[in-house]
């Protein structure tokens, strides 16, 4: 089967063990996911079968859009409701000082990712090398990041707990912007819940099939009746650009009636990124 579809990964499930599951659901042994979900999330986790995990790189991958609930107080080594330390007493704050507080983190964050994270060190998630103490690892890997936060809506505010929702770039860690709202607000914080609401404007739609050429963000170029131009790519064929009748060089889709390709176009020579993609 070569089916792209958005899941909905549930909480304190590992990426790679909702993935399993799924396999075996589907009865797929080829199978893939784009933009790890630590255990502790959940949401939207997009998933590929068969030829369509070749086209991850591909896909716009941002904005990434979570939302979140932090909980004020609350002292966990992963910044979460696991590996909780203490619970500490925070004063009550007033809404429109939360509310500020949130915008003042819209721009460019820095931030050092949690050593409970699904960040890879060594070929090793983090969260797994944390479990089994290997801090001065972690401490020679994890260094100071940024993270763009494009926008930050406040949503509720109950104490002790904040809820927000976040547009944020790749490589963002919404555990590690709730501790910097808590350490604005002079206090410890971590988080209670969080979930991926989309993914590059994906989101999740009960597991429905995406069509490739909806969700890829290249020019499409129709050559279903071109005969000529489809056994040349069919056949992974070198040919100009003046065959396309393009003159930008960029990345473009070839279609044809039963499978598609990438290709690009620099300083006149021609790479298939994927090349014979079945179309469902």
């Amino acid at each position: 089967m070569n089916r792209i579809f958005v899941a909905k990964k549930p909480l304190f499930v590992s990426s790679n063990h909702y993935l399993s599951s799924l396999k075996h659901r589907f009865g797929e042994k080829k199978a893939g996911f784009s933009g790890i979900l630590d255990p502790f999330a959940c949401g939207a986790l997009l998933v590929a079968f068969g030829q369509y995990t070749k086209l991850f790189p591909y896909l716009k991958k941002s904005p990434k859009v979570y939302q979140a609930t932090l909980w004020l107080g609350l002292q966990s080594d992963s910044l979460d409701l696991e590996n909780v330390r203490t619970l500490h007493c925070v004063p009550l704050f007033s809404q429109e000082k939360i509310e500020s507080i949130l915008q003042d983190f819209v721009g460019i964050v820095h931030f050092v990712p949690p050593k409970y994270s699904a960040k890879k060190i060594q070929g090793t998630q983090a969260y797994k090398l944390a479990r089994i103490g290997k801090e001065e690892l972690l401490e020679q890997h994890l260094k100071e990041q940024t993270m763009q936060i494009l926008k930050i809506e406040f949503l509720n505010y109950a104490h002790p707990f904040v809820s927000f929702k976040a547009w944020v770039s790749e490589g963002a860690y919404i555990r590690s912007l709730g501790e910097l709202i808590a350490k604005k607000l002079d206090c410890v914080g971590s988080l209670s819940y969080l979930e991926r609401i989309s993914e590059g404007g994906l989101h999740y739609e009960g597991e429905k099939a995406l069509n490739p050429l909806e969700i890829l963000p290249f020019k499409k170029i129709d050559a279903r009746k071109d005969f000529a131009l489809r056994s040349l790519v069919q056949d992974g064929k070198k040919f100009s650009p003046k065959i396309l009748k393009i003159d930008e060089f960029a990345k473009y889709i070839v279609q044809f009636e039963d499978f598609f390709s990438i290709i690009s176009f620099q300083n006149q020579n021609l790479e298939y990124l994927a090349n014979r993609i079945p179309l469902c």
